[in-house]
């Protein structure tokens, strides 16, 4: 992928895309900084993937808060010189609930995180990227960005955001030599399906209901979603921008 020794950001890393990711990136050569609320979490991800010293930059950040982002964006720079890929990745779904039955906190909490800090993520990154002329950002959104998911209104509604974002930052870019894509997960097996397969009471049969709506019957693997972020970090997708890249099994080809 001709990655070697450039320099990415992700945000989540220490979620089970975040880490897998992260592995990928790692065997191609880049140098990494990676981004979570808990320092133990992102030790343990470097631990088990192997970084060396000189190659990698653990930050502790909320990606809600400006100034946390703005510090990592600020570090990143200050270690290695440059930001070549930023895979803005930091998620989370909320409750599992009907509207009706939607607190008011689960849904700012929910577009905070999703929305807000893809935001931040571009409004900072795409600083840096413009002054040097060329960077890959990667925004994480969701099968739910285009089409719907019962009781996930706010996660619908987050995402949704996050592809308008995409195709506004690409074109905001326009031939400044950084591009801004973002990719479209569905039944990754994780933490999110696990627990959207606990709320309904009886987690077997859900996971048996989920995996026969795919295509492909079965869960996608972080490892899966890892390549397609690879690929819209190098040079292989230069002339793709404002795109989202459906991640499904072929679940949104029905």
């Amino acid at each position: 992928m001709n990655l070697k020794d450039k320099v990415i950001i992700i945000t989540g890393a220490s979620g089970i895309i975040g880490k897998a990711t992260s592995k990928l990136f790692k065997e191609e050569g880049a140098k990494l900084v990676l981004v979570d609320l808990n320092l133990d979490s992102l030790k343990e991800v470097a631990s088990s993937i192997g970084l060396e010293e000189e190659n990698h930059l653990l930050l502790t950040a909320n990606v809600t808060v400006e100034a946390d982002v703005e510090n990592v964006i600020s570090k990143a720079v200050e270690k290695f010189g440059r930001i070549d890929v930023l895979f803005n990745n930091a998620g989370i779904e909320g409750e599992v609930t009907d509207l009706v039955d939607t607190t008011i906190e689960n849904m700012n909490n929910v577009l905070d995180v999703n929305v807000v800090g893809v935001f931040l993520g571009l409004k900072h990154a795409l600083r840096v990227m413009l002054k040097q002329g060329s960077g890959s950002i990667i925004n994480t959104a969701s099968d739910a960005g285009i089409g719907s998911a019962q009781g996930l209104g706010a996660y619908v509604a987050s995402k949704h955001a996050v592809i308008g974002l995409t195709k506004t930052a690409a074109l905001e870019c326009e031939d400044s030599g950084v591009r801004v894509n973002a990719i479209c997960p569905s039944s990754i097996n994780s933490r999110l399906m696990r627990s959207l397969e606990e709320g309904t009471g009886d987690p077997e049969a859900a996971r048996k209901i989920y995996e026969s709506k795919i295509p492909m019957k079965r869960y996608g693997q972080p490892e899966e979603v890892g390549q397609v972020v690879l690929f819209l970090a190098s040079d292989r997708s230069s002339f793709v921008t404002g795109a989202h890249y459906n991640v499904d099994g072929g679940r949104l080809a029905k």
